[in-house]
């Protein structure tokens, strides 16, 4: 598995940006509902991260990034 330190306050806006893209979605199914919860996790982290004095940095495995990105 790889993973990445990416900036957290990027990562926060990418995961609100998926989780807009993801409300949009009349899909009720519990893979949807395992991403929807997934990214919401990540957008926490990483707005705690960001908001952290002299972190900034977030690490994510790729399955994660993917996750993101794949939806915003």
């Amino acid at each position: 598995m790889s993973y990445a330190a990416i900036d957290a306050a990027r990562v926060s806006r990418a995961s609100k940006s998926a989780l807009q893209t993801l409300s949009t979605v009349k899909e009720t199914s519990e893979a949807h509902q395992r991403k929807t919860i997934m990214i919401e996790r990540i957008q926490a982290l990483a707005a705690a991260a960001a908001e952290t004095e002299g972190c900034g940095v977030i690490t994510l495995t790729s399955e994660e990034f993917w996750l993101i990105s794949k939806n915003w």
